[in-house]
Protein backbone atom coordinates (compact mmCIF):
# COMPACT_ATOMS: atom_id res chain seq x y z
CA UNK A 1 0.00 0.00 0.00
CA UNK A 2 0.89 3.18 -0.75
CA UNK A 3 2.43 5.37 1.86
CA UNK A 4 1.30 8.60 0.34
CA UNK A 5 -1.91 10.04 2.61
CA UNK A 6 -5.12 10.11 0.90
CA UNK A 7 -5.04 6.12 -0.79
CA UNK A 8 -9.24 4.85 -0.22
CA UNK A 9 -9.97 1.99 0.82
CA UNK A 10 -13.49 0.63 0.76
CA UNK A 11 -14.25 -3.22 2.20
CA UNK A 12 -17.42 -5.24 1.28
CA UNK A 13 -18.42 -7.55 3.34
CA UNK A 14 -21.44 -8.42 5.75
CA UNK A 15 -21.86 -9.66 9.19
CA UNK A 16 -24.88 -11.64 10.44
CA UNK A 17 -26.54 -14.10 12.74
CA UNK A 18 -25.92 -16.48 9.73
CA UNK A 19 -22.88 -15.61 7.81
CA UNK A 20 -21.03 -15.41 11.21
CA UNK A 21 -18.44 -13.00 12.47
CA UNK A 22 -14.93 -13.77 10.57
CA UNK A 23 -15.36 -11.93 7.20
CA UNK A 24 -15.35 -8.85 9.25
CA UNK A 25 -12.80 -9.40 11.37
CA UNK A 26 -10.21 -10.42 9.01
CA UNK A 27 -11.21 -7.73 7.01
CA UNK A 28 -10.85 -5.10 10.10
CA UNK A 29 -7.44 -6.66 10.70
CA UNK A 30 -6.19 -5.82 7.13
CA UNK A 31 -7.68 -2.52 7.08
CA UNK A 32 -5.89 -1.84 10.31
CA UNK A 33 -2.96 -2.58 8.49
CA UNK A 34 -3.36 -0.11 5.84
CA UNK A 35 -4.44 2.51 7.92
CA UNK A 36 -0.80 1.88 9.61
CA UNK A 37 0.56 3.01 6.27
CA UNK A 38 -2.14 6.34 5.56
CA UNK A 39 -4.75 4.55 4.01
CA UNK A 40 -8.51 5.69 5.01
CA UNK A 41 -10.82 2.89 5.06
CA UNK A 42 -14.45 2.55 4.52
CA UNK A 43 -16.91 -0.29 5.11
CA UNK A 44 -19.72 -0.81 2.89
CA UNK A 45 -22.26 -3.44 4.87
CA UNK A 46 -26.06 -4.97 4.88
CA UNK A 47 -28.30 -3.96 8.05
CA UNK A 48 -28.49 -7.98 8.51
CA UNK A 49 -29.26 -8.56 12.08
CA UNK A 50 -25.49 -9.51 13.72
CA UNK A 51 -24.50 -6.27 11.15
CA UNK A 52 -21.17 -5.22 13.52
CA UNK A 53 -21.49 -1.49 12.27
CA UNK A 54 -21.43 -0.11 15.62
CA UNK A 55 -17.91 -2.70 16.26
CA UNK A 56 -16.65 -1.22 13.06
CA UNK A 57 -17.28 2.55 13.64
CA UNK A 58 -15.76 2.28 17.40
CA UNK A 59 -12.57 1.14 15.97
CA UNK A 60 -12.64 4.68 13.66
CA UNK A 61 -13.30 3.63 10.17
CA UNK A 62 -16.07 4.50 8.26
CA UNK A 63 -19.19 2.78 7.60
CA UNK A 64 -21.62 2.89 4.91
CA UNK A 65 -24.89 0.62 5.80
CA UNK A 66 -26.96 -0.39 3.20
CA UNK A 67 -30.91 -1.34 3.42
CA UNK A 68 -31.52 -4.85 4.99
CA UNK A 69 -34.24 -5.30 1.73
CA UNK A 70 -35.13 -8.60 0.67
CA UNK A 71 -33.60 -11.30 -1.58
CA UNK A 72 -34.63 -11.89 -5.32
CA UNK A 73 -35.99 -14.70 -6.96
CA UNK A 74 -33.62 -17.71 -6.24
CA UNK A 75 -30.60 -17.77 -9.03
CA UNK A 76 -30.22 -20.66 -10.82
CA UNK A 77 -26.86 -19.84 -12.25
CA UNK A 78 -25.34 -18.05 -9.15
CA UNK A 79 -23.31 -18.10 -6.07
CA UNK A 80 -23.98 -21.47 -3.98
CA UNK A 81 -24.42 -18.78 -0.91
CA UNK A 82 -26.39 -16.08 -2.82
CA UNK A 83 -29.52 -15.97 -0.15
CA UNK A 84 -27.05 -14.44 1.91
CA UNK A 85 -26.71 -11.27 0.45
CA UNK A 86 -30.18 -10.26 1.62
CA UNK A 87 -31.03 -8.63 -2.20
CA UNK A 88 -30.30 -9.42 -5.61
CA UNK A 89 -26.97 -9.23 -7.17
CA UNK A 90 -27.71 -5.91 -8.99
CA UNK A 91 -29.38 -4.31 -6.81
CA UNK A 92 -26.81 -4.88 -4.46
CA UNK A 93 -23.93 -3.84 -6.68
CA UNK A 94 -26.39 -0.79 -7.78
CA UNK A 95 -26.33 0.47 -3.83
CA UNK A 96 -22.68 -0.37 -4.01
CA UNK A 97 -22.17 1.68 -6.74
CA UNK A 98 -23.14 5.02 -5.10
CA UNK A 99 -21.47 4.88 -2.02
CA UNK A 100 -18.04 3.61 -4.51
CA UNK A 101 -19.21 6.87 -6.54
CA UNK A 102 -18.74 9.32 -3.49
CA UNK A 103 -15.43 7.53 -2.16
CA UNK A 104 -13.80 7.31 -4.90
CA UNK A 105 -11.51 3.82 -3.40
CA UNK A 106 -8.27 3.18 -4.84
CA UNK A 107 -8.76 -0.46 -3.83
CA UNK A 108 -12.15 -2.50 -3.71
CA UNK A 109 -11.71 -5.44 -0.87
CA UNK A 110 -14.40 -7.97 -1.14
CA UNK A 111 -15.21 -10.51 1.14
CA UNK A 112 -18.47 -12.12 0.43
CA UNK A 113 -19.63 -16.01 -0.45
CA UNK A 114 -22.43 -14.39 -2.51
CA UNK A 115 -20.56 -12.09 -4.89
CA UNK A 116 -19.24 -13.15 -8.01
CA UNK A 117 -17.61 -11.63 -11.14
CA UNK A 118 -21.21 -10.10 -12.36
CA UNK A 119 -20.90 -8.32 -9.23
CA UNK A 120 -17.22 -7.23 -9.69
CA UNK A 121 -17.80 -6.46 -13.23
CA UNK A 122 -20.53 -4.23 -12.48
CA UNK A 123 -18.86 -2.00 -9.87
CA UNK A 124 -15.15 -2.45 -10.94
CA UNK A 125 -15.37 0.98 -12.65
CA UNK A 126 -15.74 2.86 -9.22
CA UNK A 127 -12.80 1.36 -8.06
CA UNK A 128 -8.95 1.65 -8.90
CA UNK A 129 -7.93 -1.90 -8.29
CA UNK A 130 -10.31 -4.59 -6.75
CA UNK A 131 -9.25 -7.69 -4.34
CA UNK A 132 -11.17 -10.48 -3.32
CA UNK A 133 -10.72 -12.35 -0.39
CA UNK A 134 -12.11 -16.16 -0.82
CA UNK A 135 -12.10 -19.68 0.38
CA UNK A 136 -14.32 -21.10 -1.90
CA UNK A 137 -12.75 -21.26 -5.37
CA UNK A 138 -16.83 -22.26 -6.50
CA UNK A 139 -17.15 -19.15 -8.54
CA UNK A 140 -15.20 -16.28 -11.53
CA UNK A 141 -13.60 -13.37 -10.44
CA UNK A 142 -13.06 -9.98 -12.00
CA UNK A 143 -10.01 -9.12 -9.46
CA UNK A 144 -6.47 -7.44 -10.15
CA UNK A 145 -5.68 -9.11 -6.65
CA UNK A 146 -7.29 -12.66 -4.97
CA UNK A 147 -6.73 -13.77 -1.49
CA UNK A 148 -7.48 -17.51 -0.33
CA UNK A 149 -5.63 -18.08 3.26
CA UNK A 150 -6.71 -22.08 3.61
CA UNK A 151 -4.27 -24.96 3.67
CA UNK A 152 -3.95 -27.07 0.27
CA UNK A 153 -5.56 -24.49 -1.58
CA UNK A 154 -3.27 -24.46 -4.87
CA UNK A 155 -3.14 -21.03 -6.83
CA UNK A 156 -4.09 -23.45 -10.03
CA UNK A 157 -7.58 -23.81 -8.87
CA UNK A 158 -8.52 -20.34 -9.66
CA UNK A 159 -7.04 -20.76 -13.18
CA UNK A 160 -10.42 -21.13 -14.76
CA UNK A 161 -11.73 -18.71 -12.14
CA UNK A 162 -9.45 -15.35 -12.53
CA UNK A 163 -7.97 -13.76 -15.37
CA UNK A 164 -4.36 -14.43 -16.59
CA UNK A 165 -3.51 -11.07 -14.74
CA UNK A 166 -5.06 -11.42 -11.40
CA UNK A 167 -2.02 -11.94 -8.72
CA UNK A 168 -3.00 -14.69 -6.42
CA UNK A 169 -1.89 -15.01 -2.92
CA UNK A 170 -2.07 -18.51 -1.70
CA UNK A 171 -2.04 -19.89 1.78
CA UNK A 172 -1.62 -19.57 5.43
CA UNK A 173 1.79 -17.71 4.66
CA UNK A 174 -1.26 -14.86 3.94
CA UNK A 175 -3.83 -15.29 6.66
CA UNK A 176 -4.59 -12.16 8.08
CA UNK A 177 -4.18 -11.98 11.28
CA UNK A 178 -3.81 -9.75 13.77
CA UNK A 179 -0.49 -8.48 15.64
CA UNK A 180 -1.26 -9.83 19.04
CA UNK A 181 -1.22 -13.55 17.22
CA UNK A 182 2.19 -12.61 16.44
CA UNK A 183 3.42 -11.00 19.44
CA UNK A 184 1.80 -13.87 21.37
CA UNK A 185 3.76 -16.53 19.05
CA UNK A 186 6.73 -17.04 20.92
CA UNK A 187 5.78 -17.15 24.28
CA UNK A 188 3.04 -19.48 23.57
CA UNK A 189 5.52 -22.31 22.07
CA UNK A 190 7.59 -21.51 24.98
CA UNK A 191 4.68 -22.67 26.93
CA UNK A 192 3.60 -25.52 25.24
CA UNK A 193 7.08 -27.42 25.73
CA UNK A 194 6.18 -29.46 28.88
CA UNK A 195 3.32 -30.92 27.25
CA UNK A 196 0.80 -30.90 30.55
CA UNK A 197 -3.13 -30.34 29.78
CA UNK A 198 -4.18 -27.23 31.85
CA UNK A 199 -6.77 -25.44 30.31
CA UNK A 200 -9.00 -26.23 27.50
CA UNK A 201 -10.52 -23.24 25.38
CA UNK A 202 -13.75 -23.76 23.73
CA UNK A 203 -14.28 -21.34 20.59
CA UNK A 204 -17.36 -21.63 18.02
CA UNK A 205 -17.29 -18.66 16.67
CA UNK A 206 -18.85 -15.59 18.04
CA UNK A 207 -22.19 -16.23 16.82
CA UNK A 208 -22.16 -19.98 17.33
CA UNK A 209 -25.83 -20.07 16.29
CA UNK A 210 -26.43 -23.63 17.42
CA UNK A 211 -24.69 -23.40 20.92
CA UNK A 212 -21.88 -26.29 20.10
CA UNK A 213 -20.23 -24.48 22.81
CA UNK A 214 -23.09 -26.32 25.36
CA UNK A 215 -22.63 -29.08 23.23
CA UNK A 216 -19.17 -29.54 23.92
CA UNK A 217 -19.51 -28.42 27.99
CA UNK A 218 -21.66 -31.46 28.22
CA UNK A 219 -19.30 -33.72 26.28
CA UNK A 220 -16.88 -32.96 27.89
CA UNK A 221 -17.80 -33.90 31.68
CA UNK A 222 -16.61 -38.04 30.07
CA UNK A 223 -13.00 -36.72 30.11
CA UNK A 224 -12.74 -36.69 33.92
CA UNK A 225 -10.99 -33.49 34.01
CA UNK A 226 -10.09 -33.76 37.56
CA UNK A 227 -7.77 -31.26 39.55
CA UNK A 228 -5.83 -28.83 37.61
CA UNK A 229 -7.53 -28.59 34.50
CA UNK A 230 -10.00 -25.52 33.86
CA UNK A 231 -12.17 -24.99 30.75
CA UNK A 232 -12.68 -21.66 29.00
CA UNK A 233 -15.59 -21.02 26.35
CA UNK A 234 -15.39 -17.57 24.29
CA UNK A 235 -18.46 -16.45 22.91
CA UNK A 236 -19.73 -13.06 21.60
CA UNK A 237 -22.39 -10.58 22.81
CA UNK A 238 -24.80 -11.55 20.29
CA UNK A 239 -24.62 -15.19 20.69
CA UNK A 240 -28.20 -16.66 21.33
CA UNK A 241 -27.20 -18.98 23.60
CA UNK A 242 -24.75 -16.82 25.48
CA UNK A 243 -26.86 -16.93 28.66
CA UNK A 244 -27.64 -20.32 28.46
CA UNK A 245 -23.98 -21.13 28.31
CA UNK A 246 -23.57 -18.46 31.50
CA UNK A 247 -25.71 -20.84 33.61
CA UNK A 248 -24.47 -24.26 32.07
CA UNK A 249 -21.14 -23.68 33.45
CA UNK A 250 -22.00 -23.39 36.86
CA UNK A 251 -23.61 -26.66 37.36
CA UNK A 252 -20.44 -28.27 35.24
CA UNK A 253 -18.18 -30.99 37.46
CA UNK A 254 -14.83 -29.23 36.30
CA UNK A 255 -14.14 -25.56 36.57
CA UNK A 256 -15.01 -23.85 34.17
CA UNK A 257 -15.84 -20.01 32.79
CA UNK A 258 -16.86 -18.46 30.15
CA UNK A 259 -15.68 -14.93 28.39
CA UNK A 260 -17.57 -12.64 26.10
CA UNK A 261 -16.51 -10.34 23.70
CA UNK A 262 -12.82 -11.16 24.36
CA UNK A 263 -10.31 -8.68 22.90
CA UNK A 264 -7.00 -10.36 23.94
CA UNK A 265 -7.34 -13.33 21.96
CA UNK A 266 -4.04 -13.92 21.65
CA UNK A 267 -3.20 -14.14 25.09
CA UNK A 268 -6.41 -16.17 25.76
CA UNK A 269 -5.01 -18.69 23.02
CA UNK A 270 -1.68 -18.65 24.18
CA UNK A 271 -2.59 -19.02 27.71
CA UNK A 272 -4.52 -22.40 26.44
CA UNK A 273 -2.98 -26.26 26.29
CA UNK A 274 -5.76 -27.38 23.99
CA UNK A 275 -8.74 -25.94 21.68
CA UNK A 276 -11.76 -27.29 20.56
CA UNK A 277 -13.14 -25.29 17.89
CA UNK A 278 -14.51 -24.24 14.62
CA UNK A 279 -12.49 -25.05 11.83
CA UNK A 280 -13.14 -21.39 10.25
CA UNK A 281 -10.63 -18.48 9.91
CA UNK A 282 -9.57 -18.56 13.55
CA UNK A 283 -7.93 -22.07 12.77
CA UNK A 284 -5.09 -19.79 11.71
CA UNK A 285 -5.20 -17.67 14.74
CA UNK A 286 -4.47 -21.20 16.71
CA UNK A 287 -1.60 -22.18 14.32
CA UNK A 288 -0.19 -18.80 14.52
CA UNK A 289 0.34 -19.62 18.59
CA UNK A 290 0.81 -23.56 18.17
CA UNK A 291 -2.83 -24.26 19.87
CA UNK A 292 -3.60 -27.96 19.25
CA UNK A 293 -6.87 -28.30 18.03
CA UNK A 294 -9.88 -31.13 18.30
CA UNK A 295 -11.23 -29.47 15.10
CA UNK A 296 -15.51 -29.49 14.50
CA UNK A 297 -16.65 -28.61 10.95
CA UNK A 298 -19.45 -26.35 11.67
CA UNK A 299 -19.91 -24.86 7.70
CA UNK A 300 -19.57 -26.23 4.77
CA UNK A 301 -16.57 -23.90 3.82
CA UNK A 302 -14.73 -25.08 6.73
CA UNK A 303 -14.82 -29.32 5.82
CA UNK A 304 -11.69 -28.76 3.63
CA UNK A 305 -9.35 -27.01 6.05
CA UNK A 306 -10.43 -29.25 9.01
CA UNK A 307 -8.94 -32.44 6.51
CA UNK A 308 -6.02 -30.70 5.75
CA UNK A 309 -5.07 -29.24 9.57
CA UNK A 310 -5.52 -33.24 10.30
CA UNK A 311 -3.33 -34.25 7.36
CA UNK A 312 -0.86 -31.98 8.24
CA UNK A 313 -1.02 -32.89 12.12
CA UNK A 314 -1.68 -29.31 13.65
CA UNK A 315 -4.91 -31.21 15.19
CA UNK A 316 -7.98 -34.11 14.72
CA UNK A 317 -10.45 -33.44 12.04
CA UNK A 318 -13.38 -34.59 14.46
CA UNK A 319 -15.81 -34.78 11.56
CA UNK A 320 -14.65 -37.54 10.32
CA UNK A 321 -15.50 -39.54 12.99
CA UNK A 322 -18.95 -38.10 14.09
CA UNK A 323 -18.34 -34.55 15.38
CA UNK A 324 -18.90 -33.43 18.75
CA UNK A 325 -20.78 -36.91 19.32
CA UNK A 326 -17.50 -38.62 19.53
CA UNK A 327 -15.71 -36.00 21.60
CA UNK A 328 -15.93 -37.64 24.47
CA UNK A 329 -13.34 -40.61 23.70
CA UNK A 330 -11.19 -38.18 22.63
CA UNK A 331 -9.76 -37.55 26.50
CA UNK A 332 -7.14 -40.17 26.44
CA UNK A 333 -5.70 -39.25 23.03
CA UNK A 334 -4.76 -35.84 23.65
CA UNK A 335 -3.16 -37.05 27.44
CA UNK A 336 -0.92 -39.49 25.90
CA UNK A 337 2.50 -38.59 26.29
CA UNK A 338 3.95 -36.01 23.25
CA UNK A 339 0.42 -35.46 21.55
CA UNK A 340 0.09 -31.85 22.35
CA UNK A 341 3.72 -30.87 21.87
CA UNK A 342 4.00 -32.61 18.69
CA UNK A 343 0.71 -31.22 17.50
CA UNK A 344 1.59 -27.99 18.61
CA UNK A 345 5.13 -27.86 16.55
CA UNK A 346 2.73 -29.29 13.06
CA UNK A 347 0.37 -26.15 13.80
CA UNK A 348 3.18 -23.52 14.63
CA UNK A 349 4.69 -24.63 11.11
CA UNK A 350 1.54 -23.69 9.13
CA UNK A 351 1.87 -19.75 9.60
CA UNK A 352 3.92 -17.41 11.08
CA UNK A 353 1.88 -14.43 11.50
CA UNK A 354 3.19 -12.08 9.14
CA UNK A 355 0.78 -12.76 6.75
CA UNK A 356 -1.44 -9.50 7.19
CA UNK A 357 1.80 -7.72 5.98
CA UNK A 358 2.60 -9.43 2.92
CA UNK A 359 -1.13 -8.70 1.83
CA UNK A 360 -0.51 -5.18 2.13
CA UNK A 361 2.70 -5.18 0.54
CA UNK A 362 1.10 -7.22 -2.58
CA UNK A 363 -1.26 -4.13 -2.39
CA UNK A 364 1.36 -1.70 -2.72
CA UNK A 365 3.59 -3.46 -5.61
CA UNK A 366 0.58 -3.72 -8.06
CA UNK A 367 -0.54 -0.29 -7.25
CA UNK A 368 2.83 0.81 -7.68
CA UNK A 369 2.76 -1.09 -10.67
CA UNK A 370 5.86 -3.38 -9.83
CA UNK A 371 3.30 -6.45 -9.07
Amino acid sequence: MSERSGTVVAFRVDASLRIGTGHVMRCLTLASALRATGADCHFILRAHPGHLAAAIRARGFGVHVLPAGQAGEPEHEGPVHADWLGASWSDDARSTAEVLARLAPDWLVIDHYALDRRWEEAVGAHAGRVLVIDDLADRSHAADLLLDQNLGRAASDYDPLVGRDCHRLIGPRYALLREEFRDWRAPSLARRRDGRLREILVTMGGVDRDDFTGRVLDALVDWELGEGVRVTAVLGAGAPALETVREQVTRLPYPARVLVDVHNMGAVMAGADLAIGAAGSTAWERCCVGLPTLLLVLAGNQAGIAEALDRAGAGIDLSSTGGVAALSRYGPVVREPGWLERTSRHAAAITDGLGVGRVARAMHEIECGGG
